[in-house]
């Protein structure tokens, strides 16, 4: 008889390769904050965004390689807090809110809070938690608002302070919806390694040549269009739930006509 196999559990101990990429997004996130403090926006920017690319390998690579461990998991949220929650928000604070005084710091204060806020319950959930979805705007995704928004400032030599009640807004609303109960596309469900039409390949290829055409533009309007997408969507099936309820009365409900004959 054959026995019963046991689930994998998360090994214990350190391995390298996962955790260098991890360390590579956190000194992303540590640089950004200094290019900030020296007035180096763009650079400060482009440090945020190669820790969202960073953060996405070191998960990949550990699966790939099977090294897995909950000091990677514990390592790579405290990262993520650093990458994508206290960086942006500095980064934020020094281009536009800091003449806006209390105002200013207290926007800044509200996306750290809310990204902290939004790993500590995304980590009470793993395992738990439908895959297909986020349960809140992911805050990698939060942070590339706030910094392809600054990119595009600077891309267009517009002063931080010209427009820093929208920023108050944009950081504002970020973080808003990283701790809201809306779901977002987690796209794990795709299947990178299987075959494609051709087709497919030819987006791909129009998709880079239109980022690379105005980056800081079409990265911000992607970012903002999947941050409005979870509102949206939830939304959209709560409409649907209640029409199905609805249906489903409807059909309960006797007409009186069958009563009589019965």
């Amino acid at each position: 008889m054959d026995e019963p196999k046991s689930k994998p559990r998360i090994r214990r101990g350190i391995y390298i390769l996962p955790n260098f990429f991890t360390t590579a997004a956190l000194f992303a996130g540590f640089y950004a904050m200094l290019a900030a403090m020296q007035d180096r926006f763009e650079a400060a920017a482009l440090a945020i965004f190669a820790g969202l690319v960073l953060d996405g390998l070191d998960g990949r690579v550990a699966r790939l390689t099977n090294t897995q461990s909950a000091f990677g998991a514990e390592y790579d949220s405290l990262s993520d807090m650093v990458a994508f929650g206290v960086a942006p928000a500095l980064v934020a604070y020094e281009w536009a809110l800091r003449g806006l005084g209390k105002v200013g710091w207290l926007a800044a204060f509200i996306f750290t809070a809310a990204a902290a806020l939004r790993l500590a319950r995304f980590n009470t959930q793993v395992g738990v938690a439908d895959k297909r979805y986020f349960q809140g705007l992911p805050s990698p995704s939060a942070a590339a608002i706030i910094a392809s928004g600054i990119w595009i400032g600077v891309d267009q030599d517009i002063a931080g302070p010209d427009v820093s009640w929208i920023v108050v807004f944009v950081t504002t609303f970020s973080g808003l919806l990283m701790v809201s109960n809306f779901r977002f596309h987690s796209f794990k469900e795709l299947d990178l390694r299987g075959r494609v039409p051709f087709v497919v390949m030819v987006v791909i290829m129009l998709g880079y040549a239109l980022v690379l055409l105005q980056p800081p533009v079409v990265l911000f309007a992607g970012f903002m269009i999947y941050a409005i997408s979870g509102p949206v969507f939830t939304l959209v099936r709560l409409r649907q739930r209640k029409a199905r309820r609805r249906r489903d009365h409807r059909k309960r409900q006797v007409s009186p006509e069958e009563k009589d004959g019965k």
